[in-house]
C-alpha cells in the first residue's frame, strides 16, 4: 500500500453517502489550518481509483477548493470492487 497525492476529480465514489454538514465544516477549519492528518482510502483497479470512506475529509477537501487529497492506495482486481459495490 502507498500514499499518494491524487485529484479529486479523479476518485469515484461509487456509493452514496450521507455527511454531516458540521462535521465536514469542522475538519475543513481543521485542514485547512493543520493539514490533513489521516489520508482517505482508496481502491485503484485498473487505474482508476474509488473511494468508500473518507466521505467527511473528501467533502471538506471540496469545501476548501483543494485540488488533490492524500490517499491510502491499496491495488486490487475488478472483483474486489465488485464486492464494495455489491
Amino acid at each position: 500500500m502507498q500514499i499518494k497525492e491524487i485529484p479529486l476529480h479523479q476518485i469515484h465514489r461509487p456509493l452514496p453517502r450521507q455527511t454531516d454538514r458540521a462535521k465536514v465544516d469542522r475538519l475543513a477549519r481543521s485542514i485547512a489550518k493543520e493539514g490533513l492528518h489521516e489520508p482517505i482510502d482508496v481502491l485503484e483497479v485498473e487505474g482508476q481509483y474509488y473511494g468508500f470512506s473518507g466521505c467527511h475529509r473528501y467533502e471538506a477537501h471540496q469545501l476548501l477548493g483543494k485540488e488533490t487529497i492524500k490517499c491510502r492506495v491499496r491495488r486490487a482486481p475488478r472483483s474486489v470492487l465488485r464486492a464494495h459495490i455489491a
